[in-house]
């Protein structure tokens, strides 16, 4: 029988940032180390880049574009952080969450929508065509990840018949999600790399268009953007253990414990695919999602959502 979600005390919420970024910056010291070998540099150097470039922008001086909307360009860059936060309010780490939400499913995917604002102010606050025309990238393609994502987080739950995600880690206790969902995993596991923009989908930071909404942030504030980028990631990839992969569930480690090490497997994978899918050009992507994936999203859910009734009327 599957542990209880227990709902810890708010004065544990200090000790999430720190996990958080601790596992984000192991995800940028990964890239770095796949970075460095692809230019024939030792793996340590390539790891310890993500330090470097930390301190070098920590020195760097902001700069500031012609008649820019300082306001909401600092909001833009300082938000993607706090949303990957409010992201893990909901994650159980083993037995114990933060938040333990009724609709913790739906808040996931609240705070995915929150990202869609925070790249368009990004884009829309430095005043600048190329950084605009990045944020404008995003958002056209935010609604062809966001409807397949939203079916993705609805597989589980329907499954579940519960949007609080402790009863979804607890309808695995049998069989993982990902077993007989493949395609919501999928579709969840692209779609945030996408709403990271991140490796295939970074189009709205592409070269066509000089670096699109990173192209005029310098200093402390692109660090912050690339450090919410990995935040978002890390988020993602951690909000796929509870949803996909039996939460804290494994032989011989505590639950605790699984949950991270399952993260950080589902992570690597993330970065991983930086390096091996070339970046997908926007008009085919939408193309692909509006006429494939998301109907075999809708058909995903259909299948879960018959088998469910099926048993629950057994």
């Amino acid at each position: 029988m599957a542990d209880a979600i227990v709902q810890v005390s708010p004065v544990w919420a200090v000790l999430a940032p720190l996990g958080l970024l601790l596992l984000a910056l192991a995800g940028a010291g990964l890239n770095g180390a796949l970075v460095g070998r692809s230019v024939g540099r030792p793996f340590l150097s390539g790891a310890s880049a993500p330090l470097a470039e930390v301190a070098r922008l920590l020195r760097q001086r902001r700069q500031v574009t012609v008649a820019a909307d300082v306001l909401l360009w600092r909001v833009g860059a300082g938000g993607l952080v706090v949303v990957a936060l409010l992201k893990i309010l909901v994650i159980p780490l083993g037995s114990w969450t933060l938040a333990d939400l009724g609709v913790g499913v739906v808040w996931f995917n609240t705070m995915d929508v929150m990202i869609w604002a925070l790249f368009w102010l990004i884009g829309w606050g430095a005043n600048s065509a190329h950084s605009l025309i990045g944020g404008y990238r995003f958002l056209s393609l935010a609604v062809a990840y966001e409807l397949p994502l939203m079916f993705a987080l609805i597989t589980p739950a329907v499954a579940a018949q519960s949007l609080r995600v402790g009863d979804v880690v607890a309808a695995q206790q049998d069989l993982w999600f990902v077993i007989w969902m493949p395609i919501a995993f999928v579709i969840f596991c692209s779609s945030v790399i996408a709403f990271s923009s991140w490796g295939p989908y970074a189009t709205a930071v592409g070269r066509d268009i000089a670096g699109g909404f990173l192209t005029d942030v310098s200093g402390v504030d692109r660090l912050l953007i690339l450090t919410g980028r990995y935040a978002v990631l890390t988020a993602g990839a951690a909000f796929a253990v509870p949803l996909f992969l039996g939460g804290g569930a494994g032989p011989l480690l505590p639950d605790w414990l699984w949950t991270i090490v399952k993260t950080a497997l589902v992570l690597a994978a993330f970065i991983a695919i930086r390096h091996r899918v070339p970046t997908i050009r926007p008009d085919r992507f939408a193309e692909v999602a509006w006429i494939i994936v998301l109907p075999a999203a809708l058909l995903q859910v259909l299948i879960v959502a018959i088998i469910a009734t099926i048993t629950r009327g057994s």
